[in-house]
């Protein structure tokens, strides 16, 4: 009786397992057939989106350009420069003394030899008067000692002293007078007068530095050049003088070379005389100083922003046409437009030689005529279609001329 219960027990244990089991393995397909449509859906998108992007090709990008022109160029040595006035001196006096009557303004033209600070000099010109008196009692001595001397009234011995005093208070007055004059400062050359400073009343010092006069028309042009140039420059040779901030190019000549290179620089000394009629260029300026050399080079020449500097060498990005190939999805399209030429960009490697304003010269790499990107070169690949837009284009000057603002 015992073993019939156990084993419908058993039975009854069995039976609630079964629908659980199933339910268990119908919820694992489930999940499984799921994951397998979810993967799937993915596979498939990604497969349509390659498609997608491989039938619409890259987008294009807009860009400036230019055509790489042919032009002939002086070659030319630069450097800097500084400005020095033809004559340039700080006045001051050799005598001290009470500024008596300042004749000159700031800024104001002399002549040479123009009056330009009075100092008070009464005292001086009493001393002078009471010294010319003497030197006139001397001579009417000396006069007289001559005629006794004729008819041997007195000695050789007495005329010559005489004489000699008469000499001696000739020179005293002399002495005199240029005691007086250099209480006249007048001006060493002509020129144009700094800053005046000094006023009437005002006691100076033998030495003050009072104000400065300059001679601006011309200019000297002091620079430097590298020892190798030497052969390249000589005396008469013609410069272009470019100041900051004028807008006007000066020329000149070079006056004169030094004997010898400076030891720590190893540079040469150079001095030029520049015409300065409008008196735009001050001493102590800094300039350009441009010197052509040598014979006139023919070059191919781009803007300097067409240039993009890799480790690998310089290069630029050509504009080139693409038509369709037959067959091609685009030459299957319905619209004309797709089926047209299209510009692509190519990058190509090139070799750069020397700099003139806003343009680069080509020495290999670049035919003339090219078509080359002058801007927006950063989004380009070789193969990256192109739309030329030239409404702003960058600066293609051989002289720029800077503007302020």
């Amino acid at each position: 009786m015992n073993m019939t219960t156990t084993t419908t027990d058993s039975s009854s244990k069995n039976s609630s397992k079964s629908p659980m089991r199933k339910r268990m393995i119908i919820m694992l397909v489930s999940v499984g057939v799921l994951m397998g449509l979810i993967i799937a859906f993915n596979v498939f998108k990604g497969i349509m989106i390659k498609k997608y992007i491989a039938g619409a090709g890259i987008p294009p990008q807009t860009v400036s350009s230019t055509k790489a022109e042919s032009l002939v160029w002086q070659p030319q040595l630069t450097t800097v420069g500084n400005v020095r006035a033809f004559r340039g001196v700080e006045l001051g006096t050799e005598v001290t003394g009470l500024v008596k009557e300042v004749l000159v303004k700031s800024g104001q033209e002399v002549k040479k030899g123009d009056l330009l600070i009075e100092l008070s000099q009464d005292a001086d010109r009493a001393q002078l008067q009471a010294l010319q008196a003497q030197a006139e009692l001397a001579r009417v001595i000396n006069e007289r000692d001559r005629a006794q001397l004729e008819i041997n009234a007195i000695s050789k011995n007495a005329f010559d002293s005489s004489q000699a005093d008469y000499k001696a208070k000739l020179a005293q007055v002399a002495q005199q007078t240029a005691l007086v004059e250099k209480k006249n400062l007048r001006a060493p050359f002509a020129g144009k007068v700094g800053i005046v400073s000094i006023n009437p009343g005002q006691y100076i010092n033998t030495g003050d530095k009072l104000f400065t006069i300059q001679t601006v028309d011309p200019v000297f042009i002091d620079f430097t050049l590298a020892q190798t140039t030497s052969e390249s420059i000589k005396v008469g040779q013609v410069i272009n003088v470019k100041a900051e901030g004028i807008n006007k190019n000066f020329t000149g000549k070079i006056t004169a070379i030094s004997p010898k290179v400076d030891p720590n620089s190893r540079n040469i000394q150079i001095e030029a005389l520049v015409s300065n009629s409008d008196k735009k260029l001050f001493p102590g300026m800094f300039t350009n100083v441009q010197i052509e050399s040598g014979e006139k080079v023919k070059y191919i020449t781009i803007p300097n922003t067409s240039i993009a500097y890799n480790p690998y060498g310089s290069m630029v990005y050509v504009v080139k046409r693409s038509e369709a190939t037959p067959g091609s999805d685009a030459s299957k399209d319905k619209d004309a437009k797709d089926t047209a030429p299209k510009l692509i960009a190519q990058q190509v490697l090139v070799t750069t030689g020397p700099t003139r304003g806003d343009q680069v010269a080509i020495l290999s790499g670049l035919a003339e005529g090219a078509e080359v990107v002058t801007s927006g070169q950063l989004k380009l690949n070789t193969g990256t279609p192109l739309i030329i837009n030239n409404s702003v284009i960058p600066a293609n000057n051989i002289n720029p001329t800077p503007q302020e603002k």
